[in-house]
């Protein structure tokens, strides 16, 4: 049989090769490792909730295709939603438009309003899907790297500027940000808007983790300030809010004009699902406040528990003020390269994380970083913390670091 002229994979996607989840998985099943790799919680949400999914099942709601933008009673929570908490006024049958999770709608977004040739700035480490997403658009993916300083991930409002050319066509923003654990300040947000306005850019913003912030920190969508509403497209989902990670429920909203254009890619796509879900999220999106406030509180706990094992442990901590993740450096450790620290830590001490060098463009910029999800049980965080403590006692990794073809991050949301 005479080879192939041309290898299957379409070229565009040529750079993404296996991920690294299912490597680290594999991992922590034969060593019986604790896995705080992948970020998906280990508890259901709320009782009331999974209810009312089965409810609408029961009661023949969404068992058939659903509507393409989604169900109304869906798209009218999500808009009161945003009106509520932000100030953000939408029309439920003309500028929101229901997904298959967050990753759908960036899909469907980037599919949408770009076009081969234009220039994409994404802020990195960045979340696995955007990358992929860019490169199937046809577009060129321009990274801005958040920097470690003062205890935090900061981007350079400066180097944000200087990416920008006369072919970029949006910025690609995500704050609470996956996965250094920053949330955007009101100032930041501001510059970003004014360079949006300057340049005539749009914006599409990934805020999946918009309930999760910490301490003094405040969630600000992008799309509050002056001349961004009608230039941006804002993105979030039920699966980290609501611990429901695998019903898959996200949404886009935006002017009639952006959301037009991410549901014309998006049609193609899945055209819809998760009907039954839809309208549990609904009822969701409607709880109290108390259930909001709750959660938030659980998560920093459960935080500042890890956080303070890993400390113990030797690790130099990146005190997340939003999602579910620590970032870490491994080099007290006397380690350069987070990759093979992450390829013999179950083998070491029994816990999986993943190497942060896979979220960038330049693994050199992440080298040495380390992420752990802390969206786990108390005891399941508590056993981590006690077996990486080993660490202290033991050298480093003789793993080597020249490994062929680190393979890119993926992650449903």
């Amino acid at each position: 049989m005479a080879a192939m002229k041309r290898p299957p994979l379409n070229r565009r996607l040529a750079e993404f090769g296996t991920t690294i989840f299912a490597e680290m998985s594999a991992l922590a099943v034969s060593t019986g490792s604790v896995n705080l790799g992948q970020g998906f919680p280990d508890t259901d949400g709320p009782d009331r909730i999974a209810e009312a999914a089965v409810r609408a099942i029961r009661d023949g709601r969404g068992n058939q295709y659903p509507p393409g933008p989604g169900v109304p009673e869906l798209r009218t929570a999500v808009t009161d939603h945003q009106r509520e908490r932000y100030g953000l006024a939408y029309d439920p049958d003309t500028e929101v438009l229901v997904t298959a999770g967050a990753t759908e709608a960036i899909a469907a977004a980037l599919l949408g309003l770009v076009e081969p040739g234009d220039e994409v700035i994404a802020l990195e480490p960045y979340y696995d899907s955007y990358a992929a997403c860019v490169a199937m658009a046809g577009g060129t993916r321009v990274p801005v790297t958040l920097r470690p300083r003062g205890g935090r991930f900061v981007l350079d409002l400066d180097e944000l500027r200087d990416a920008v050319t006369d072919r970029t066509r949006l910025i690609l923003l995500n704050t609470p940000h996956n996965p250094t654990g920053t949330v955007l300040t009101r100032e930041e947000l501001a510059a970003i808007a004014a360079l949006a306005v300057e340049r005539d850019l749009l914006v599409v913003t990934d805020e999946v983790y918009e309930h999760i912030v910490f301490d003094d920190s405040e969630h600000i969508p992008i799309a509050t300030f002056p001349g961004m509403r009608e230039r941006t497209v804002t993105i979030s989902s039920a699966g980290k809010t609501f611990s429901f990670t695998g019903w898959k429920v996200g949404w886009a909203t935006g002017a009639q004009g952006l959301v037009t254009a991410v549901r014309t890619a998006k049609q193609y796509l899945t055209y819809v699902s998760a009907g039954p879900f839809q309208y549990a999220i609904a009822e969701a999106l409607r709880l109290p406040d108390a259930y909001f406030d709750g959660f938030r509180a659980d998560l920093q706990r459960k935080r500042d528990l890890l956080a303070d094992g890993l400390r113990a442990a030797g690790f130099q901590v990146y005190q997340p003020q939003g999602t579910y993740f620590i970032t870490t450096d491994v080099t007290p450790f006397g380690e350069k390269d987070a990759y093979a620290f992450c390829r013999a830590l179950p083998e070491r001490c029994g816990v999986v994380a993943i190497p942060n060098s896979v979220f960038y463009d330049d693994p050199d910029a992440g080298r040495s970083q380390v992420r752990f999800t802390f969206c786990k049980k108390n005891d399941v965080l508590q056993e981590a913390a006690s077996r990486l403590r080993r660490l202290t006692r033991t050298g480093p990794t003789a793993a080597s670091s020249d490994m062929p073809g680190t393979p890119r991050d993926r992650e449903a949301d």
